[in-house]
């Protein structure tokens, strides 16, 4: 079991916002990318994130967006869509998004419209 399965999203999240923030993406944007992969509204998201929910119970509880299936790329010198785990597949799914968004990719190409 990888340590990032009990880390909790919160945790997480700050860097998330850093890194998007950074390149001149809002918070809102990011917070888009996250509900649109993984169903949660911005109640459920906010909860989660103020309970400090881990990334194993925090994907057990979404609701994967049908389209995550189509990200491809390279995370960590790993491809997303080779991973064999599918909840550190899901995690890498996020990250992907994150680095799409980082990047300053059109949120239509992000979101897989």
């Amino acid at each position: 079991m990888s340590r990032i399965f009990a880390t909790s999203v919160a945790s997480v999240y700050p860097l998330y916002e850093a890194k998007v923030h950074k390149k001149g993406r809002t918070t809102e944007e990011l917070d888009e990318v996250i509900r649109w992969l993984t169903g949660f509204d911005e109640s459920a998201l906010g909860q989660h994130l103020a309970d400090g929910t881990t990334f194993e119970d925090f994907f057990a509880d979404a609701h994967l967006n049908p389209a995550a299936a189509s990200i491809t790329g390279v995370v960590c010198g790993v491809r997303v869509e080779d991973l064999d785990d599918p909840l550190m597949q899901k995690i890498r799914y996020l990250d992907k998004l994150v680095d799409e968004l980082a990047k300053g990719r059109p949120m239509d190409k992000i979101l897989r419209a």
